[in-house]
């Protein structure tokens, strides 16, 4: 293993000070990086662990919810409010990993983890533009039944692993950072790159930037909502597809809804299209197939992975339906 220095940081300023040198990471809970540093796939100099800041999951000034980074991803799946007014965080949270990780894993760091897939992780003969840009794409022409089908391109092909990431996306959570250059704030559905010509350059993030907190608007549509998961196996698998959604019904017809899906593209991917379709339309099994099929006409399969069309067209239509039948 590469050999690193190990800090503690006792705030937000002191963690962007020991976090404004050259490789240097933030770490939270390490179930992802700790993991990355073993295959040497990281190879930071110094680690800043920032796991003694925010773990406040509390309700803002305007009703909205702030939820500090260091938060442990069980807790705010357990959390009353979450549960209470934004139910499809908390199901996508329970829907990752295993429970030992969800204690473990900070919020900061499950939106921080890389997408990838089994060839990033081989570092042996494998081509992998994530670990070195321009080396190629080993999953192009090769295995590749767990890959993008949306917003992929010639450099990459690897889904984002999230599953918390998908209901925030939905949600139009906000991410707070903080840097030795001052606090900015970004939109979940804009922090995330897709994968272009650079797919090692994942999110929005500077170097030495801090994730120190989230924020998700007041929402009474959020409570209304709902998680959707296949995937291989019933536990610690990533997504073949997923669906987070809220739906809200008057007079029959869609008031308004949000849809997220995960397991499709190199990040959570927002389904704009289908929103758009589904404004207004009846809130039936039909239009949610029109729907479905509008936000998946610019799907772009490769070898292996050509059913995740109509598994995400059904699993979207199956969603909605029960979010419909559930206000009937």
């Amino acid at each position: 293993m590469n050999p690193f220095s190990y800090e503690r940081a006792v705030d937000v300023a002191d963690a962007v000070r020991r976090g404004a040198v050259p490789a240097a990471k933030y770490l939270g809970g390490g179930t992802n990086l700790v993991d990355l540093m073993r295959e040497t796939i990281e190879r930071p100099q110094r680690l800043v662990d920032v796991t003694g800041l925010s773990t406040e999951i509390a309700e803002d000034d305007d009703g909205g919810l702030v939820i500090g980074a260091a938060a442990r991803n069980t807790a705010l799946a357990e959390h009353r409010l979450v549960r209470r007014r934004y139910p499809m965080l908390a199901r996508a949270i329970l829907s990752g990993a295993s429970a030992q990780i969800r204690n473990m894993a900070t919020v900061g760091g499950n939106l921080l983890q890389r997408t990838r897939c089994s060839y990033f992780y081989d570092d042996d003969g494998s081509r992998c533009n994530k670990r070195e840009p321009g080396a190629g794409c080993e999953a192009i022409g090769g295995f590749s039944r767990n890959h993008a089908i949306l917003g992929a391109s010639s450099s990459c092909i690897a889904t984002h692993p999230s599953d918390m990431a998908v209901a925030l996306v939905a949600l139009d959570a906000v991410v707070h950072l903080n840097s030795t250059k001052g606090e900015r704030n970004v939109r979940l559905t804009e922090f995330y790159r897709l994968p272009g010509e650079r797919p090692d350059l994942e999110t929005q993030l500077q170097p030495g930037e801090l994730i120190t907190s989230i924020t998700l608007p007041a929402s009474s549509l959020a409570a209304r909502s709902n998680y959707r998961k296949v995937r291989d196996r019933a536990s610690y698998a990533f997504a073949l597809v997923s669906v987070a959604a809220a739906l809200s019904v008057e007079d029959g017809r869609v008031s308004d809804v949000r849809i997220a899906l995960g397991g499709v593209a190199h990040k959570p991917w927002r389904a704009r299209k289908a929103e758009e379709a589904l404004r207004g339309a009846r809130a039936d099994a039909a239009a949610f197939s029109v729907a479905a099929e509008a936000e998946l006409a610019g799907a772009e399969p490769v070898r292996d992975n050509g059913f995740k069309i109509e598994l995400m067209r059904r699993t979207m239509v199956a969603t909605l339906e029960k979010l419909a039948g559930d206000l009937a």
